[in-house]
């Protein structure tokens, strides 16, 4: 899993913006609405080989990469740039316009979350979260964490904020509420979903370990 952040050398590396524009789209790709609500617009996308798409730069995002690959970039100013994406890698882009394309052999399936809120000044940090998660990036547009647990295992009691779930690898699950009260879940890989803000105790029942990318908008 990789992350890049605005500021460093690879901070305009891959926004999907673009893919709220399907007028632009080359013809070969597959795309669909995943989560609509007053915080987040998601979409899952997947591009053939060789398909371009573009930066419209109105607002922040995310993009999740379900597939490895190789993508170029070409900002609205600058030159085009090739790099190599892993599966679960994450990125954080800010509005800012431009053109990306599949400079792959196979197709690239991704996930773009884009943010609809102003943001917010504060700071989560780790706050509320299990031990084993690892926060990939927060800025004031929202909080991107890495959620992994061994088949068998359990998490403490911790909270999660209104959030998108990204499902790179699925599990059977236990929630154990704070009145005690308990719920099943199974998370199929693959799935992306909105999950309101809970606080609960968890436990993989399963025979597979659980992986998932939560996007907290703020």
């Amino acid at each position: 899993m990789r992350a890049w952040i605005p500021g460093t050398s690879q901070s305009w590396f891959c926004g999907l913006a673009l893919i709220l524009l399907p007028a632009t789209v080359v013809p070969g790709g597959d795309q669909t609405e995943k989560v609509r609500n007053d915080k987040v617009l998601v979409v899952e996308q997947t591009l053939a080989p060789g398909e371009a798409l573009s930066l419209p730069g109105e607002r922040a995002g995310v993009v999740v990469y379900l597939d490895a690959g190789s993508v170029e970039t070409t900002p609205s100013q600058g030159k085009s740039r090739t790099e190599a994406v892993k599966r679960g890698d994450v990125i954080f882009q800010p509005p800012q316009s431009g053109t990306m394309k599949n400079a792959g052999s196979v197709a690239l399936w991704v996930v773009w979350t884009e943010y609809l809120g102003k943001g917010s000044s504060e700071t989560w940090g780790p706050a509320g979260l299990a031990p084993n998660y690892k926060v990939i990036f927060e800025n004031q547009y929202g909080r991107v964490y890495d959620i992994q647990m061994a088949a068998g295992k359990s998490e403490p009691l911790h909270r999660h904020h209104d959030r998108v779930i990204i499902c790179l690898s699925g599990a059977e699950l236990e929630h154990v509420l704070p009145d005690g009260r308990k719920e099943n879940a199974t998370l199929k890989t693959g799935e992306i979903a909105w999950r309101r803000a809970t606080t609960h105790i968890g436990h993989n029942l399963g025979k597979t370990d659980l992986w998932v990318i939560a996007i907290e908008p703020k």
